[in-house]
This record gives structure tokens, C-alpha cells and sequence, in this order.
């Protein structure tokens, strides 16, 4: 695919606006129709606008496009435009289950993190408590659960069944750290790729599966979506310590206040080994996040992350550029637009 697409102006999300709407309004109304006491737990987390421009459902059906998946004319009425409708349903249920899913991880992660604020924006349990915050997040998942099963395609279902177990397994790997694995990248990759990253990337799996294709492609979907979702928390550990837009404040710190070192601070790390018996110690002594800051801005640990980020960025692009080709116009301009993702990813500053 020509990269001097990229050089015109353009706007991923709008190829998919209208859809994105469909999908956050069947959201809400299924909550509000199942548990009317979530009603306004429904209205803050799935309305449009909300919390960002709904950033995985939009790759999502930016994904079922780009694997010639389209949406059916509005006057449609053949049979072949039938199960093309049909399909293009069930791969809107995937986005709708993936935004539950990852709605749910947020609800569970706020409670356990005390957190009050999420993207700038008050946290539900802050608002509500963390008793319904905690039953918003089960009701999701169940609901989620309810949903796949109902797309009767066992592979799917073990797909994101799967992306469960990691969002567990990585907050349990985030909450039981030693000393030594706090301070191996390898570990903290491992563990952004289960709390992060393996929800994007076997969602776009799930697409290319549902869609019909062949495990190479359903493969190059998977990696677009791992190296998308990687990209995105290395560029958010970095914005942690830098971020300057409304949302975030300058530079919230809230990782390290955490006690959660992040890559930035693995980098700062291997420039400078001293800070090794700091990171040990913890952060509980305010004076031990004094030390780690000043390093860090000695370090190149910033600009290493970013570049690092930039790397996956790249493999996500270079994993749409690899599949089939294709003179559909909209295959294209939607591939265009996953591609133009992995930029605006590594460039934002919210």
C-alpha cells in the first residue's frame, strides 16, 4: 500500500463515525434495559464523546473494512447483501464485547488503584462507590459473556476468553512484583501485553476469523493489534511523567506513586545502575521518587520509550501493509486509516 497516503489530511475516525454511534447506543441501551440501577453508569461510560473517540471499537470495524468486510447500501436487498449485513453484525458484536471488556477491566482497575480520576474525567467508583463500580464491571463481563456465546464460533470464543485470563493474569503480575521482576523489562513488556495489548490484538484476530480469512491474515491482523497496543501504553508511560494536555495534568506521576515502574524508568535504569537499589526500596518515601525523577531526567529513558514505541508503531503499519492486496477502494482507505493510527498513537499527547 502507497505510504504517500499518509501525507493528505485525514481522519481515521470518520470513516466509521456513524457505525461507532450504532455500536456505543446498543451499548447503553442494553445496560439501561437489563439494570436499570446502571443506567447513569451506562450513560458516563458508553456515550459518544464520553471517554475519547472509542479508540478499539473504531479499529475494530476499521479492521472488518480493511478484510473486506463492508457495510451493506442502505437500500440493500439481494441475498448476497443479506449475509453481508448478517456478518457485518457479528463483527459489530465483537467491537461491542471488546468495549466490555475493556470497560470492566477499567471499573475493576480504579477500585483497586483508589483511583479518582480517569482520563480527566471522575472515576465511576469516585462517583458512585466501588461497590457499584465493582458490580458495573461483573455485569459487563457477564454480559460480554453472553454475547459471544451467542456468536456460536468456539475459535472467537476461546480468542477472548483468553484476553480474560490476561487482564487477570497481568493485574496479578502487577500487584505480586519482587524486587528483581520489577525491574526487568521483560517482565514489564509481558505484563502490558496482558493488561494492554492482548484485548486489541486477538480482538482483531476475532475479526479476521469471523470474517472468513486465512490464519496468515488472521495472524497479521493479531499482530497489528499487539504492536498498536503496545505502542499505546509505552506512549502513555511516557505521558505519565510529560503530559501536558488538560486530561492529564503536568505529568500525573500516578505509576510510580503506585509503586509501578514503567519503562521509562527501566531505561533510566540501565544508563544508570545506582538507581537499581532505590526502585528496590519502593516508593513509599516520597524522597525515593525525588531520586528516581532526577535520574530519570539526567537519563535518555524518556526518548528510549518513545522510541520504542515508534519500533511497534512501525510493525503494526508494516503488518497492514502485508496483507493481501486490494484495488477496493474502501479496503483501501480503511487500511490507510489503521495505518494512520499507529501514528497518531505515538504522537499524542492525551
Amino acid at each position: 500500500m502507497a505510504r504517500h497516503f499518509l501525507q493528505e489530511q485525514f481522519d481515521p475516525f470518520s470513516l466509521v463515525a456513524e457505525e461507532l454511534s450504532l455500536v456505543a447506543n446498543r451499548l447503553r441501551a442494553m445496560v439501561v434495559a437489563e439494570v436499570p440501577k446502571l443506567a447513569s453508569a451506562a450513560e458516563y461510560f458508553f456515550k459518544v464523546g464520553v471517554e475519547g473517540k472509542r479508540f478499539r471499537p473504531t479499529v475494530l470495524l476499521l479492521m472488518a473494512t480493511a478484510l473486506n468486510v463492508h457495510l451493506p447500501e442502505p437500500a440493500a436487498a439481494s441475498v448476497g447483501d443479506t449475509l453481508t449485513t448478517d456478518l457485518r453484525t457479528r463483527l459489530q458484536s465483537i467491537a461491542e464485547i471488546t468495549e466490555m471488556i475493556h470497560v470492566a477491566s477499567l471499573l475493576h482497575d480504579d477500585v483497586l488503584d483508589d483511583a479518582d480520576k480517569r482520563r480527566g474525567i471522575g472515576s465511576l467508583n469516585a462517583v458512585m462507590g466501588n461497590k457499584l463500580a465493582v458490580l458495573a464491571g461483573d455485569f459487563l463481563l457477564s454480559r460480554a459473556c453472553v454475547s459471544l456465546a451467542a456468536l456460536k464460533n468456539t475459535e472467537v470464543v476461546s480468542l477472548l476468553a483468553t484476553v480474560v485470563e490476561h487482564l487477570v493474569t497481568g493485574e496479578t503480575m502487577q500487584m505480586t512484583t519482587s524486587s528483581e521482576q520489577r525491574c526487568s523489562m521483560e517482565y514489564y513488556m509481558q505484563k502490558t501485553y496482558y493488561k494492554t495489548a492482548s484485548l486489541i490484538s486477538n480482538s482483531c484476530k476475532a475479526i479476521a476469523l469471523l470474517a472468513g480469512q486465512t490464519a496468515e491474515v488472521a495472524m497479521l491482523a493479531f499482530e497489528y493489534g499487539k504492536n498498536l497496543g503496545l505502542a499505546f501504553q509505552l506512549i502513555d508511560d511516557v505521558l505519565d511523567f510529560t503530559g501536558t494536555s488538560a486530561s492529564l495534568g503536568k505529568g500525573s506521576l500516578s505509576d510510580i506513586r503506585h509503586g509501578i515502574v514503567t519503562a521509562p524508568i527501566l531505561f533510566a535504569m540501565e544508563e544508570f545502575p545506582q538507581l537499581h537499589s532505590v526502585v528496590y526500596q519502593g516508593f513509599d518515601n516520597p524522597e525515593n521518587i525525588d531520586i528516581v525523577l532526577e535520574y530519570l531526567g539526567k537519563s535518555h529513558g524518556i526518548q528510549m520509550t518513545r522510541e520504542l514505541a515508534m519500533k511497534h508503531a512501525n510493525l503494526a503499519a508494516a503488518a497492514i501493509d502485508s496483507l493481501p492486496e486490494s484495488n477496493d477502494e474502501n479496503v483501501i482507505k480503511s487500511r490507510r486509516a489503521l495505518v494512520d493510527l499507529t501514528q497518531r498513537v505515538i504522537t499524542r499527547n492525551k
